[in-house]
């Protein structure tokens, strides 16, 4: 599996976090590999160069092929992806508050699903996904996701202090306390709580634990040598059982259960995944 990760271009900087090009080949013989994937902090779009992945709910165990762009809101299940031969994509990851600004929908209506992207971007999106399917290589098609959101930068809406209250505390990682992160957005905290359902589309308590499950869940899968008290403290968790707890809760199962699941397929989906 190689992900490569771009800066976005300046002018995306204040609500695009990361442009990422995925590229998986599965070994011969191997038709498809399914993997765990808990949720992340993001919001997302992703875009599929070949052949789109399949989604699977883990109560449900079905998998659904996703359309070939696809609009990711606040996640909270965790799901199983499937990836069919070769997975070549592009994924845009928005700052926290950056979709809503965009596309000017509260974020709590997008909570916990994944949505067709000609659904919010019509003739447009078209266009694009007809552009992907043609593309001579990766890179192309991130020019290609990039002028496109350039577009989109004079629909955007005001940057306000609470996006950049949220963006710290994405970057210390959900460790910052909920009313000091608050006070950076010059909001009570009841109107900050408020505002972040519009923007992230949770409570910010629920997004600081997500912001801190993810990385202990990252950690895992770009170093499994570490033992999961070592990752709990590098996550900045108080205990071992706070961690349990929402591996729980965002991943279905205990630490030790994520462990045996990762060791039965050969990709980590989120390793790369950088903020």
């Amino acid at each position: 599996m190689e992900v490569k990760i771009y800066i976005p271009h300046p002018a995306l900087q204040e609500y695009v976090l990361n442009i990422s090009t995925v590229n998986v080949l599965l070994p011969e013989g191997i038709k498809d590999v399914v993997t765990p994937y808990p949720p992340t902090p993001f919001q997302s779009l992703m875009f599929y160069c070949n052949h789109a992945v399949s989604i699977g709910r883990v109560e449900k165990g079905d998998f659904r092929k996703q359309p070939l762009t696809v609009l990711v809101g606040p996640q909270f299940s965790r799901v199983n992806i499937k990836v069919h031969r070769q997975l070549s994509a592009i994924r845009v990851d928005f700052l926290p508050g950056g979709m809503y600004r965009m596309l000017g929908i509260p974020m709590h209506e997008l909570f916990d699903g994944g949505f067709d992207a000609l659904d919010f971007f019509g003739r447009e999106m078209k266009s694009i996904n007809e552009q992907l399917q043609n593309t001579p290589s990766l890179e192309e098609g991130k020019n290609i996701v990039e002028k496109f959101l350039l577009n989109e930068v004079k629909n955007l809406k005001g940057i306000l202090p609470i996006d950049s209250a949220l963006g710290m505390l994405l970057s210390y990682h959900g460790t910052m306390t909920i009313e000091k992160t608050a006070s950076f957005s010059c909001l009570s905290l009841k109107q900050f709580e408020r505002k972040c359902k519009e923007r992230i589309g949770m409570n910010p308590k629920l997004f600081a634990r997500i912001l801190k499950f993810s990385k202990a869940y990252r950690l895992h899968e770009s170093c499994p040598q570490l033992n999961w008290t070592q990752v709990a403290y590098d996550a900045g968790y108080f205990d071992h059982m706070h961690m349990i707890r929402d591996f729980k809760t965002f991943a279905g199962a205990n630490p030790s259960v994520i462990e045996q699941q990762l060791l039965s397929t050969p990709l980590r989906m989120q390793k790369d995944l950088n903020y």
